[in-house]
């Protein structure tokens, strides 16, 4: 990698005041610290005390002094660093989301690899959003949909995840989300867009629209230029757009979204999905001039 012009590489650490870096740094530390109830005033007073007198850094301090575990520093850590997560004990939401649980292990890997691809192939191209939908029901499609939001927003893009499955929501259980209303009210004009999105501060750049009121009428709702409006307005307010719809087989609900955001995201599962239905699918998404961008198998 090359070093830009007019860059100096700096030889003598004590060039620099020491006491500058390391009063950011403190603050930010002290104040996640406090902010999550790991510590007092009180206990921010004893920890000053102590890094002055040894010349370490605020968490190692409050570690020393056990305030705080090393579990603790790796979720400030995290936190200072963009990539949150939670621990098991912290159970605000669903255990499927497993971003926020176990953001090191295998499915959460293959899940960023996913998230490469995507990138590479499609959010590249200048496009903002995509549909996620799966073939068959019981595919863990929305669980998938809702870790991959996360991950998009651990790369500082505003994210939208907009819960489109007005038949069988799944989103506002998986986020604990306790609002009635969200698409479907917004769509039938009876609140504001503005009144039901959810900014997830947890997470970095998160928003969830959940589905909202169940509608006698999903696939006339989606068909409405009320939906063309909302997802111009997506799309005009955040980096990432990504829709949780109802699966291919149930109803024409997801190729009326795929048709506003011109890419597909097609999850199937390994022991529930025919290859005949994969072609099927294929073609009728061709034929209406949307693309699969790729497939996603699920094996559980």
């Amino acid at each position: 990698m090359s070093v830009p012009p007019k860059t100096k590489f700096i030889e003598k650490p004590d060039a620099i005041p020491s006491a500058v870096p390391m009063q950011a740094h403190t603050f930010h530390m002290g104040r996640i610290l406090l902010e999550m109830g790991k510590i007092t005033p009180e206990d921010t007073e004893r920890i000053l005390q102590l890094q002055k007198q040894n010349g370490i850094l605020f968490g190692e301090a409050a570690r020393q002094l056990g305030l705080i575990s090393d579990i603790d520093i790796q979720q400030v850590l995290a936190y200072q660093f963009e990539h949150p997560y939670l621990l098991p004990e912290q159970q605000k939401y669903s255990p499927e989301l497993m971003v926020a649980y176990q953001p090191f292990c295998a499915q959460v890997e293959s899940m960023r690899a996913v998230r490469s691809q995507l990138i590479m192939r499609w959010f590249s191209t200048d496009k903002k959003s995509i549909t996620v939908v799966s073939l068959n029901s019981g595919c863990g499609s929305s669980a998938f949909v809702a870790n991959l939001s996360v991950l998009f927003s651990q790369l500082g893009q505003r994210t939208l995840l907009v819960d489109a499955n007005l038949r069988h929501p799944a989103q506002h259980d998986i986020f604990n989300l306790q609002s009635k209303q969200g698409l479907s009210d917004v769509l039938a004009g009876r609140v504001e867009l503005s009144n039901v999105t959810s900014r997830l501060e947890p997470f970095v750049d998160l928003t969830v629209l959940t589905a909202g009121t169940l509608p006698p009428n999903p696939s006339e709702l989606l068909s409405r230029g009320a939906f063309i409006d909302a997802h111009k307005h997506f799309v005009s307010q955040y980096d990432i757009v990504l829709y949780d719809t109802p699966e291919f087989i149930s109803s024409t609900d997801a190729l009326l979204i795929a048709a506003r955001t011109e890419g597909v995201l097609l999850i199937i599962h390994k022991n529930k999905t025919r290859f005949a239905d994969i072609n099927a699918i294929n073609d009728e998404i061709n034929s209406n001039g949307i693309k699969l961008i790729g497939t996603v198998l699920i094996d559980l």
